[in-house]
């Protein structure tokens, strides 16, 4: 892609990624499809429109990249689809930021498989840059939490969300990739099922001329705001560097997360966060909520707010509506099965090379249950949350004046939810 088309303030440009780079979709064979990974019409966005005027935006839903973009639930008024809209004001960024968005792009267009939230249609109005997603009613796993499952889900459903991430997982280590940000606020969730991860800005390549590197040594941009779920291998920053594992650990972690509601290390200053796993303090289930083990006493649940995913810390839109009001906030005892135990002892090793690789973590025993329900024996399990819909009685918006400034809503900003962006 080139930055000529970023800087371009023409009427409407479509920035065709597929013109500068061949297919390179290795997606996963028809005969391996699993109900978490079901690709729907609602999901193929590549056919809809690149013109601004016929898009109407409904609500916002939060904001990302430094808070320069503002994402939007919007419908495609000759279809009545809804869709998400990510508008960034591309005079407002600097030329870093013009070279992380452009990167950012071009990977979210590179990556092509069901269980990855890609970006599948971007295209520049003025000076607005306008990228297409597929609505994920459900919202993100850690919303679910925070709203209808405060203290975790039941481990059928958790099976069925981390199968999904151990599929992305296993395309992007193929591919040469570490993605250094997975945990439930990147576990995404649609109306029919579909489980997707997000978060691709911080992934990194294990390709260098032309070579797969084993180990690599960059930080993640915004590092702290990630440090519950980095590995000891990437935040001790030696010679060794780190590589696919890491992701493995932080799915382990996840799991603690969606099995207790809460996030192991999470209220830690980082200085004690990063003694601790460096010194090989690792999270197990209990009968009650994961705790780091040693001295450190129970974790208070800390969910206040949440990073953005680039940074900040933002309250953003919920795309969950519950069935009740409010929800008993207290935890209660938990058995949990021995697979379960199992699998969150091999995420969480101390050294890499002993945890599993992607691969054969979707092989492991807790996931056989995915394979022996359906899609919507899966879906009964989310009650009491349902699916974001169009919000009723919406005024229609008008058609989007060509202007440099960010597109509004027609709703405000709810401010009952967080679901991380990127």
């Amino acid at each position: 892609m080139d930055c000529t088309c970023i800087s371009s303030h023409s009427q409407v440009q479509s920035i065709s990624i597929e013109e500068q780079y061949e297919d390179v979709s290795h997606q996963c064979s028809s005969s391996d499809v699993s109900p978490c990974s079901v690709l729907t019409d609602e999901d193929d966005i590549t056919d809809l429109s690149t013109d601004p005027a016929h898009y109407q935006l409904l609500s916002q839903l939060g904001r990302g990249f430094n808070n320069l973009s503002q994402v939007s639930m919007a419908r495609h008024t000759p279809s009545g689809r809804l869709v998400v809209v990510k508008n960034t004001n591309l005079d407002e960024c600097t030329e870093d930021e013009l070279l992380q968005l452009m990167n950012e792009v071009l990977l979210s267009r590179l990556f092509r498989h069901p269980n990855l939230l890609t970006s599948r249609l971007v295209f520049s109005s003025c000076c607005q840059l306008w990228v297409l997603s597929p609505l994920m009613s459900y919202g993100s796993a850690d919303s679910l939490l925070r709203s209808c499952f405060p203290d975790g889900m039941s481990e059928s459903l958790i099976a069925y969300l981390l199968y999904g991430v151990l599929r992305a997982l296993e395309y992007l280590h193929r591919m040469g990739y570490v993605h250094r940000g997975v945990k439930a606020s990147h576990v995404l969730l649609s109306a029919e099922g579909r489980v997707c991860l997000s978060g691709l800005q911080s992934v990194y390549s294990l390709m260098k001329d032309g070579k797969r590197m084993r180990a690599v040594y960059d930080m993640p941009q915004h590092s702290p705001s990630l440090l519950p779920w980095l590995s000891p291998e990437l935040l001790r920053q030696d010679l060794h560097g780190y590589g696919v594992k890491s992701d493995i650990y932080s799915l382990g972690i996840v799991v603690c997360e969606l099995v207790s509601g809460r996030v192991p290390f999470q209220d830690m200053p980082p200085t004690l966060m990063l003694l601790q796993k460096l010194r090989g303090s690792h999270c197990c289930l209990l009968d009650v909520p994961p705790y780091p083990l040693g001295d450190m006493g129970a974790l208070k649940v800390s969910r206040s707010g949440v990073d953005s995913g680039i940074g900040e810390s933002v309250a953003t839109g919920s795309l969950t509506r519950t069935a009740t009001a409010e929800r008993p906030q207290s935890p209660s005892p938990k058995n949990h099965s021995a697979t379960l135990h199992n699998l969150v002892q091999l995420c969480l090793q101390q050294q890499p090379e002993r945890r599993p690789s992607a691969t054969a973590l979707l092989t492991h025993p807790f996931f056989r249950q995915v394979k022996k329900h359906t899609r919507d024996s899966f879906l009964s399990l989310m009650y009491p949350a349902v699916p974001v819909s169009c919000p009723p009685d919406t005024p229609p918006s008008g058609t989007p004046t060509q202007t440099c400034n960010t597109p509004s809503p027609t709703d405000p900003e709810p401010e009952d939810g967080m679901w991380d962006f990127s």
